[in-house]
């Protein structure tokens, strides 16, 4: 499909008359978005440039094209819609991307990328089964949750966040890789940007949340309840320009240390920025230097009356230094807006992008592939309010009220309840589909660059109008395993019984001592919130942690990095209990040799290899494919390694498949157990050499536990 200017992206409405004719929607939006991003790589006029890496922090461009195609597939697989893969190798190198944890924290080594070549052909091959599903799949309407149709408009979005954060990396790569096409063209309008002025804006009470009865697709994050009152405010007309932030510059703001946060400081100091990311420096033709701007696919001297385009800890800098200025007697109060106050400014545009016939700002890549001038959309006496550039806000991402998880996609959004990401409102110009709904809450951290500037607010008092923050986790299933793994012995455990891992850790050491087995290296497959992890990095060299979820590894990470978890564990009825901790109340160092990272054991990345002991926990009954994984696991062990495999073998439909269950079932007639089924897949490889019954206690509220008495077996590598 060939992308023209005028081809708009529409996302589906859930619901309708005709199943038929929303099969035909779906499919067009499927197609529409599919060929879009395509459009984008096509700019691409060298396959080497795949492989550069000109943002450090993110991955080069070959993971992010084959990305969003493993990302359907992947989904599909877990939720049991399609039982085969199309490209193993190439759905475990590009599964998981990158959410910055620092400016200075990506290790690429040992990536072993696809070519180009093999990439476009698997996304065809990707596209083809993606409309053999959507033709063929069964559909009834609306659209819920638990539908094949909203995984895929879930791939969709997910691809259309790709397509703005890839043209990012884009921007960053040398003009000669890439060629300008239709319909990608850059704005011409430049001159002097208009006067910012404030405007005074009526305060209300905002409510928070997309309604469960909306029409269309919306992420977990956006769904659930709150509410704030807004008191009144004063607003920027415009989005900050470059001429008023060069104001800024020339100010010598980027080397005054009293506007920075302690974390903008840091950022200073790392990466010795003077200017915004995509401006540089060039001489004239009198030998002066002047601004010039890097777009996506050229360069322009600096067009002063288009918005400047920085990440939030520039933004706070030059809020900071306005708020130094003073009108008359009057100090300004000037900062980013909330997210709440961003809301009041949404009241002024009217409708949505369902509904708009034409989309009211350089929004949706309707207008240009760049930004324009600021004073180019009105809404009611104020710019861009929408579109252009999204916009920092001082507020920090967290969860409302009746919060849930999409099963399928848990890690989308609680990785960044963190306090460290901050939210972006009202899209930029090649922000498409969900990102371009009132609803959309995108966040990053404080040092990304994306196609953002901002605005400022004055207010008269310095309290900020956000909801309270609530790091508390609350998810039941997770709350369990830090109280199991972390809790005082006393509330966590009812009986005499040692802690849970410290039970693994000390038959895996007895059995590394006994068979005198190498301690340099460690797999923990499975590793949850990760205690036995750092049991283990005691005695190895190096622990490689894995799990499925991020949502649990995040735990990991935080007590790594010396910082304390707060969780909730329920007491009786609607009274819960709060806990608080870090490795120091539990008595175990701060081991920097753990490496924490979400992995799927039945399709491991090749690097995860070498190993001279492997421990897996629970994953066999957590596998949608445990014989897959026990089928290589042999690879990545060195000579005479052992593999500790510990499970209860309680398989389960709603996660594997019966034809995929190693036991608890009959086979010709006769009862097979989840041990023998074990014991037949790794006969070939490996010789049993130990066998233990383990206790796992597991609180559930203050006067239930769970019990369970999962089997530990060791097997050496013959």
């Amino acid at each position: 499909m060939n992308i023209t200017k005028n081809q708009r992206a529409k996302p589906p409405q859930l619901n309708s008359a005709s199943v038929s004719a929303k099969r035909d929607e779906l499919k067009d939006y499927f197609k529409l978005t599919w060929a879009k991003y395509e459009s984008l790589f096509s700019l691409i006029n060298d396959d080497s440039a795949y492989y550069l890496r000109p943002e450090r922090l993110r991955h080069p461009l070959i993971f992010y094209f084959g990305h969003t195609a493993t990302f359907y597939i992947n989904k599909l697989i877990l939720g049991k819609f399609i039982s085969e893969r199309v490209n193993s190798k190439l759905e475990a190198i590009c599964a998981v991307g990158v959410d910055e944890m620092s400016w200075d924290d990506l290790n690429s080594e040992h990536y072993d990328w696809p070519s180009v070549n093999e990439v476009r052909i698997y996304r065809q091959q990707v596209s083809e089964l993606i409309e053999n599903l959507i033709d063929n799949m069964p559909l009834s309407l609306p659209i819920t949750q638990e539908s094949l149709a909203w995984i895929i408009l879930m791939g969709c979005e997910h691809e259309r966040i790709h397509l703005e954060t890839s043209s990012v990396i884009m921007r960053m790569l040398p003009l000669h890789y890439l060629s300008a096409v239709e319909p990608w063209s850059t704005c011409r309008h430049v001159g002097n940007a208009p006067t910012n002025e404030l405007v005074p804006i009526k305060g209300r009470l905002i409510e928070f949340g997309k309604p469960a009865i909306d029409d269309t697709f919306g992420w977990d994050n956006e769904y659930g309840d709150d509410q704030l009152s807004v008191n009144d405010f004063r607003t920027s007309k415009y989005v900050v320009s470059n001429q008023e932030y060069l104001a800024f510059i020339e100010a010598k703001g980027y080397q005054q240390c009293e506007f920075w946060t302690e974390e903008g400081q840091q950022w200073l100091a790392f990466t010795k920025a003077t200017m915004p990311h995509f401006w540089f420096k060039k001489e004239n033709d009198n030998n002066e230097e002047v601004y010039w701007q890097r777009n996506l696919l050229n360069e322009i001297p600096l067009p002063l009356n288009w918005p400047v385009e920085v990440n939030y800890l520039e933004a706070k800098a030059f809020c900071q230094w306005k708020n130094g200025e003073s009108t008359g007697n009057e100090r300004q109060l000037i900062r980013l807006p909330t997210e709440a106050e961003w809301l009041c400014l949404r009241d002024n545009v009217a409708g949505d992008l369902t509904t708009w016939q034409t989309t009211p700002g350089n929004l949706n890549n309707e207008g240009y592939a760049s930004s324009c001038p600021v004073d180019q959309f009105e809404h009611n006496g104020l710019f861009d309010i929408i579109g252009n550039v999204w916009q920092w806000t001082e507020s920090t991402i967290d969860s409302f009220h009746g919060f849930d998880v999409h099963p399928l996609y848990d890690d989308f959004s609680t990785p960044t309840f963190d306090g460290k990401h901050n939210l972006i409102k009202g899209g930029s110009w090649i922000s498409s589909g969900n990102e371009a709904m009132k609803y959309s809450r995108y966040a990053f951290r404080r040092h990304f660059f994306q196609h953002a500037g901002f605005r400022y607010v004055q207010s008269q008092t310095k309290k900020l109008p956000n909801l309270a923050t609530n790091h508390y986790e609350n998810d039941a299933a997770i709350c369990q395993q830090l109280h199991a793994q972390y809790g005082q012995a006393k509330s966590a455990m009812p009986l005499a019984v040692k802690n849970y891992s410290q039970q693994i850790t000390d038959e895996i050491i007895k059995c590394v001592e006994k068979y005198r087995v190498a301690t340099n290296t460690c797999l923990d497959l499975g590793c949850s919130v990760g205690r036995t992890s750092f049991m283990l990095a005691q005695y190895f060299n190096q622990i490689d942690a894995l799990d499925f979820s991020a949502r649990y590894i995040r735990y990991g990470v935080n007590l790594q990095q010396g910082k304390s978890v707060r969780y909730t564990l329920a007491n009786e009825g609607d009274i819960v209990d709060f806990h608080e901790f870090n490795l120091m109340d539990v008595d175990l160092p701060c081991s920097d040799n753990i490496f924490f990272s979400q992995g799927d054991v039945s399709n491991l990345k090749g690097v995860f290899k070498g190993y001279d002991v492997i421990l897996a926990q629970h994953v066999l009954e957590q596998s949608y494919d445990p014989r897959a994984f026990l089928q290589q696991v042999h690879s990545r062990l060195n000579a005479k390694g052992l593999l500790i495999v510990v499970s209860s073998y309680d398989f389960d439909e709603q996660q594997t498949s019966k034809e995929n269950w190693l036991g608890g079932l009959k086979i010709n007639g006769e009862n097979v157990t989840g041990f023998e089924g074990l014991s037949l897949e790794l006969a070939s490889h490996f010789n049993l050499i130990e066998q233990q019954q383990l206790t796992r206690p597991v609180k559930i509220n203050r006067r239930n536990f769970t019990l369970s008495f999962p089997h530990l077996s060791v097997w050496q590598l013959k």
